[in-house]
């Protein structure tokens, strides 16, 4: 037994399922920096894609209550739990209680000393307590939508199990007794206090599968936990709650896909924005707005490594397909939307595979790109020439197409002149600008591309501020609010005067308890958005309010404390329940960001007598 589970506190809950799943917030995530399982509180691992993020899922019961793949370990007699991730570690914990013992269940997706493994390793250890426990283990492999027929072979001293192309092991201590089936492996173990027993999968696709053994898989859940530790070690940060910053950095962590430096958005798809809606969506994917947005988190943590790594595959993939606005893990365009014929999330329809996104234009990546590379080099950091030709070249092709419609920040199928696609693409050009008085792009097109920025700005001023709202409109013409106008106080955007007016006018129209909706009308379509509230943090903060900032993020922690610290898309305001895809890499972003900015600005309170010193830079 451990010494951090034998610290485990928190209330004790139950784990009800309804139409066959649990609760999005009751997911904890594991990962090892290609693949991420959930494992619900009750024992169940209801999600997860191996080897690879996007790979097709060999546990789907998330999606396919009645028929999908899940590894449950639970206790054969009624039980209650606690739940926590180990201090500053991925490595998730969940304490069994019954009316007579008590034992924990260690889970990890395993690493080793120098880094991810190159197979993937799913270990589960069940430690006893206090007196006796009776677990019934569970193993039943996907039949991705009846497209593919499990079975098992044995090879050697090994029983294999296929699923399609992916091959597995169950490795596990001689103590479970296991019954093999083609369709499920059925195991059975009890442990007293101070016993333990271990069960993992060690899976891979087309390649040759390595078998450890259980002592080497045993013994690689704490070395996977120190890693994380060590890793952990390295976040800077200063301020209050590191423990919920480094969390977030964690979180985030789990989706940098380290074979290729790719930052999925998160690991799930089809998990609804309203129960029984039809906003359900495959997050699968890279896009360059999370993976910019992912890289300035990773700045502002001081980890230099995923920086450079995400900047480095980012860059890459301008150059390769230009200016569009997601790539597949591996860089690739994304495949168009085909939609699987299972049940759903609570029966929430469509499950599907690909994003539309892939075809569509989004002037946000110009900002997107700029602030990025503003970031990168603002840590001291150099372009090399081949990246400053590409920049040079995404500034000019900014300054002409910035007069078009364009998708939006929230990708909606109707093609407007987005009020933030302008400040996206007013943000790009003076960056560009910027980059090119500090030497760090080609100062050919540097008067253009600032003649075009002040054509924006004044633009803007023009076409979209409301007289009678007090705030910038979602679009000309238009009475409606967009939350994401608050990441413009970030972007250094003119007239603070107005942005601050537009921060109350989306308090007022779009604000929910703590949470904020997306834009005007989407109360009825789906949940709060959880990165828009961090963005009114954050803003709030850089327009000079630190203690309603604060106030404001005290008031989310306390609010989403039932979470284990990861966070889904959205939120429903009435019921706190999560709503979307999980982990989401913008929630923990935004998350990040917010908690940084306060700091940083809370310095600058301390330090200046000057109250007006709030910009960023």
């Amino acid at each position: 037994m451990g010494h951090h589970a034998s610290s485990a506190t928190g209330q004790c809950e139950t784990a009800e399922r309804r139409d066959g799943v649990l609760p999005i917030e009751h997911y904890g995530a594991l990962g090892e920096g290609r693949s991420v399982a959930l494992s619900g509180l009750d024992g169940a691992i209801d999600w997860w894609c191996a080897p690879n993020m996007d790979s097709p899922p060999l546990f789907d019961r998330l999606l396919d209550a009645e028929q999908g793949g899940y590894f449950s370990i639970r206790p054969t007699e009624p039980f209650r739990m606690q739940r926590r991730y180990r201090r500053d570690s991925n490595v998730l914990e969940t304490v069994f209680i019954t009316d007579h013992a008590r034992a924990v269940l260690v889970e990890s997706l395993n690493s080793g000393n120098a880094g991810r493994l190159p197979w993937s390793e799913l270990a589960r250890r069940i430690e006893g307590l206090e007196g006796r426990m009776r677990f019934e283990i569970v193993m039943k492999p996907s039949s991705r939508a009846l497209t593919a027929n499990p079975y098992y072979s044995t090879v050697g001293r090994h029983k294999v199990f296929h699923v399609q192309r992916l091959l597995g092991l169950i490795i596990h201590s001689d103590s479970i007794r296991c019954e093999w089936t083609d369709a499920c492996v059925h195991g059975r173990v009890t442990v007293e206090t101070g016993e333990r027993a271990t069960i993992a999968l060690v899976v891979g696709e087309d390649e040759p599968l390595v078998a450890p053994s259980i002592e080497e898989i045993d013994g690689r859940i704490d070395l996977t936990d120190r890693e994380w530790r060590a890793w952990s070690k390295n976040v800077k940060f200063a301020g209050e709650q590191r423990s919920a910053f480094v969390r977030s950095a964690l979180a985030l962590k789990l989706l940098l896909y380290s074979p290729s430096g790719a930052i999925a958005a998160a690991a799930t798809t089809s998990l609804p924005e309203r129960i029984g809606g039809r906003k359900n969506f495959d997050y699968r994917y890279a896009w360059v707005r999370d993976a910019g947005y992912t890289i300035q988190a990773f700045l502002a943590a001081g980890l230099e490594a995923e920086s450079k790594a995400a900047f480095t595959w980012l860059i890459k993939q301008l150059r390769r397909h230009g200016s569009r606005v997601v790539f597949t893990l591996d860089g690739e365009l994304v495949p168009q939307v085909e939609v699987r014929r299972v049940q759903g999330y609570r029966g929430s329809q469509p499950v599907v595979h690909g994003n539309l996104a892939g075809e569509q234009h989004q002037h946000g990546i110009y900002g997107d790109i700029f602030e990025t590379a503003w970031c990168f080099v603002g840590h001291g950091n150099i372009l090399d020439s081949a990246s400053a030709e590409l920049l040079s070249r995404i500034a000019d092709e900014c300054a002409e197409r910035w007069r078009l419609p364009d998708s939006g920040i929230w990708e909606l199928e109707q093609l407007r002149h987005y009020t933030m696609s302008k400040i996206s693409c007013w943000q790009a050009l003076n960056r560009a600008v910027q980059l090119a008085d500090e030497g760090q792009l080609p100062t050919t097109c540097r008067d253009r591309w600032g003649r075009e920025r002040d054509r924006i700005r004044a633009w803007i001023e023009a076409e979209c501020w409301s007289e009678s709202k007090q705030a910038f409109v979602m679009y000309p013409g238009s009475d409606l609010l967009d939350a994401s106008v608050a990441l413009a106080v970030r972007f250094d955007f003119d007239g603070r005067d107005h942005l601050r007016k537009t921060v109350e006018a989306i308090d007022r129209e779009l604000g929910a308890g703590p949470f904020h909706y997306r834009y005007s009308g989407m109360q009825d379509e789906e949940g709060c958005f959880l990165a828009c509230s961090y963005w009114m943090a954050e803003a709030v903060a850089r327009l000079g309010d630190v203690e309603e900032s604060r106030r404001r993020l005290d008031r989310l922690h306390r609010s989403l404390e039932h979470c284990n610290g990861v966070l889904s898309e959205m939120v429903d305001p009435h019921t706190q329940a999560f709503l979307g895809n999980t982990p989401q890499g913008l929630s923990h972003l935004a998350h990040i960001m917010a908690m940084a900015t306060l700091t940083e600005q809370t310095s600058c309170d301390s330090s200046a007598p000057d109250s007006g010193r709030h910009q960023q830079r």
